[in-house]
């Protein structure tokens, strides 16, 4: 059974730092591709950064050099540090997992986070 489970979002500073946790049954993590996405009030999701199972990473161009996606495979656990956050970050934010050999897409619940100017 494929399960993510998010964690780790809150209310923060601009300015300040967060980590995402998103907790991955093992067939969640042997997903071809593993990535955060975030849906603001009144926007469309959008990915924010991905990580293959062969660690190859991608970001979206507004939070480059600012946040950093990795992945543990002993805890099978998918990270998000999250830095010198802005305002424009605020966001619901997604675990998700493409899993077979058709990327089945799977989500996580979800964790807000709220950045406070």
């Amino acid at each position: 059974q494929v399960q993510l489970a998010e964690s780790g979002g809150g209310l923060v500073q601009a300015g300040g730092s967060l980590r995402l946790s998103c907790a991955a049954s093992r067939s969640a993590f042997s997903a071809n591709v593993m990535g955060w996405y975030r849906q603001a009030p009144g926007k469309q999701r959008e990915l924010v950064a991905s990580i293959t199972s062969g660690g190859s990473t991608d970001y979206a161009d507004s939070v480059k050099g600012r946040f950093t996606i990795s992945r543990d495979n002993a805890k099978t656990t998918m990270y998000l540090q999250m830095s010198s956050l802005k305002p424009e970050d605020t966001a619901v934010y997604y675990c998700n997992a493409m899993v077979g050999p058709l990327f089945a897409p799977y989500w996580g619940q979800g964790t807000q986070v709220t950045v406070s100017s």
